[in-house]
């Protein structure tokens, strides 16, 4: 007889061993998608959402936890590797989503609580993780290697600017405070942005991207300019202190031009998914990184319709709520590629036994 319980462990943990340092990619997506709904005006739909991003996330930091229990050493080789590293910094923007999330629910402490945890990750990731990248060295050139989930540093810090900007400050001190933690928030992941397009741009031209290489990950390049978007126009909406006075005009003018730039990379990745899937058919299966398509997505409505909004634009707005529709029917479709993965995992028997 099958000996079901060990068997599972068996499984259990070696998909721990193997888990994606950017699966909180997942947290992301469902959280976007939440932050997207409220924006869109249907809060009934994003109080549902926001539960699932939320479970989600407990699930992770639990997976997480006993992968550096159990594994420590290969999520220790994940952090070395520049093709993997920086997908842990989805842990900051994971966080990063539900505190917004939170604050449009009205949750505001529990906000504040994810955001302070949110900024000691990513303080610490954000030094440790590029040193132990540049300074790993396997005999192969880490230019090469360079790829989207480069662009989550960016997002990271991005995901902060967007919860200060949120906040609700006691006295004009802490306001002052405030304005400055976020300006420079979304300063810092406008530069990283910037550093990281051009790295991968050199990639591309000195050693080339096969079809095989260009994975869902690459999407967050448009998804990076999506959030700076959102947390420019949050800080052009912030009261008036004198470090958001001083930046205002320049954020201003600055998230149009992102979220132009932005929308034209929409049709340029579209086309790259077709000649990698439809020309050079890769086949098209559930792996983790896929969330990293949907947070894009998400990101973009919500950008669309936030800018829409501050700005007055409300052909804006409307280009918004269509790409709303488009996250939604994504993140069914990988939802659904992740449960049919799960079930056959749970299904699957060890070869010999019966």
């Amino acid at each position: 007889m099958t000996r079901t319980p060990p068997h599972l462990a068996v499984r259990a943990d070696s998909a721990i061993s193997g888990l994606s340092p950017g699966y909180f990619a997942l947290v992301m997506a469902t959280g976007i998608l939440s932050v997207a709904l409220h924006e869109a005006g249907f809060v009934g739909a994003s109080r549902v959402a926001l539960p699932l991003a939320v479970g989600a996330y407990l699930v992770l930091v639990g997976l997480f936890a006993t992968r550096a229990i159990r594994h420590g050493r290969r999520m220790l080789a994940d952090a070395r590797n520049s093709e993997t590293a920086f997908g842990y910094f989805t842990i900051v923007a994971g966080t990063g989503v539900l505190a917004a999330g939170f604050q449009g629910n009205g949750m505001g402490s529990l906000s504040v609580g994810l955001l302070i945890v949110a900024a000691a990750i990513w303080l610490v990731l954000g030094y440790v993780l590029p040193w132990q990248v540049l300074m790993a060295r396997d005999g192969e050139p880490i230019l090469a290697r360079t790829n989207g989930t480069w662009f989550i540093w960016s997002v990271a810090s991005q995901s902060l600017a967007v919860g200060l900007s949120g906040l609700n400050p006691a006295t004009p001190r802490l306001a002052d405070l405030l304005g400055i933690a976020t300006v420079m928030a979304w300063s810092v992941g406008t530069i990283l942005y910037v550093g990281i397009a051009v790295l991968v741009i050199l990639r591309v031209v000195h050693h080339g991207i096969t079809p095989q290489q260009f994975e869902p990950p690459y999407w967050v390049a448009m998804g990076a300019l999506a959030i700076s978007v959102v947390a420019g126009a949050s800080i052009v909406d912030m009261g008036s202190v004198p470090m958001v006075d001083a930046a205002r005009g320049l954020i201003g003018g600055t998230v149009v031009v992102f979220w132009c730039f932005a929308a034209w990379l929409v049709p340029l990745l579209v086309g790259a998914g077709i000649w990698r899937h439809l020309l050079h058919r890769v086949p098209l299966r559930y792996t983790p990184a896929l969330w990293s398509m949907v947070f894009p997505l998400g990101m973009f409505a919500v950008a669309s319709m936030r800018l829409g909004r501050v700005e007055h634009m409300p052909a804006v707005e409307t280009i918004g709520a269509g790409f709303l529709v488009v996250a939604l029917l994504v993140w069914v479709l990988v939802a659904a590629g992740l449960a049919v993965t799960i079930g056959r995992g749970a299904r699957r028997r060890p070869v010999g036994r019966a």
